[in-house]
């Protein structure tokens, strides 16, 4: 059973400051494995409830655990086959890229050679003097907030505005298995020494009011790719909390996890973060992909 360590910590931290509401942490604690009793505390301690005022709450508390765990109970999540071709080596359109890992559950994939020193070179030249502080979903409006717990800058581009973009979109469609309209533009974020990005989850929370306005066009996010263009001298890696596991940052590498499954379920121990960067810089460019045209 996982245990309330700094990850986690941070995680309820972040979801009390975007506004996330009791119930749905809840939610996501126990779908991530914890007893509904220790979710319940951890989120009650969260939001500074002192214990005369979760007493008097405790009817309440334990009904909503009680849907939580009704909710949760039939929906763990069923891991079905990857889109992402097998094999050690995949043709992804224009280019052979190597994978070095592969974890089931979660469904993490680790590649090398994506993108060519070149390539990641030239996306940060690109994208250097066009960086605006990055922002996350508020969940209860769906607005775009800056929050202290992304630390980064960053820059959105177009899906195939130019030759340079359409490839790399291309290649990396077909790496992921999965139709180049579906994806969402690229997004280069740049981090500086002790930049981070505590750990949250990439796909929309459907019990979330704010995130009907990114489902409304081409429905929910169904996997991610994090390509790192710059090596990171220390820290920096792509943290799996839930899954004790950590990806360095090297240069044209990536990291893919996927979340949805074909019961259009959710995976929480996709739960996953960027670690302080300790030395250096870092830069990285991720697409996003969802259910339909995008």
């Amino acid at each position: 059973m996982p245990v309330v360590d700094a990850a986690w910590e941070a995680w309820l931290s972040s979801n009390v400051t975007r506004g996330c509401s009791p119930e749905s942490m809840i939610e996501a604690m126990v779908g991530a494995g914890f007893a509904a009793h220790a979710a319940s505390a951890a989120v009650n301690q969260a939001f500074g409830r002192a214990p005369a005022e979760v007493a008097a709450t405790s009817g309440a508390t334990a009904a909503a655990t009680e849907a939580v765990l009704a909710r949760a109970a039939p929906q763990t999540y069923q891991y079905d086959d990857a889109p992402v071709a097998r094999g050690n080596v995949i043709r992804a359109d224009d280019r052979d890229v190597r994978v070095l890992m592969r974890c089931e559950r979660p469904q993490v994939i680790v590649f090398a050679d994506v993108l060519s020193a070149q390539e990641c070179d030239e996306m940060i030249e690109r994208s250097r003097h066009r960086l605006k502080r990055s922002t996350t979903v508020n969940p209860a409006t769906g607005k775009e907030d800056v929050i202290r717990n992304r630390t980064s800058e960053g820059i959105w581009y177009q899906r195939g505005e130019d030759p340079f973009i359409e490839k790399l979109d291309r290649r990396i469609a077909s790496l992921m298995n999965w139709p180049v309209e579906n994806g969402e533009g690229l997004q280069i974020l740049h981090y500086g020494t002790t930049g981070e990005y505590r750990p949250h989850f990439d796909y929309f929370p459907p019990d979330q009011p704010g995130s009907a306005v990114h489902t409304a066009q081409g429905g929910q996010r169904v996997a991610t790719l994090v390509i790192y263009l710059n090596d990171v001298p220390d820290g920096g890696e792509t943290i799996f909390p839930e899954a004790g596991m950590s990806v360095a940052a090297s240069k044209g590498g990536a990291v893919y996890f996927r979340y949805m499954n074909g019961q259009r379920q959710l995976d929480p121990l996709t739960l996953h973060g960027g670690a302080p960067v300790l030395g250096g810089d870092k830069w990285i460019m991720t697409k996003w992909m969802r259910e339909r045209a995008y």
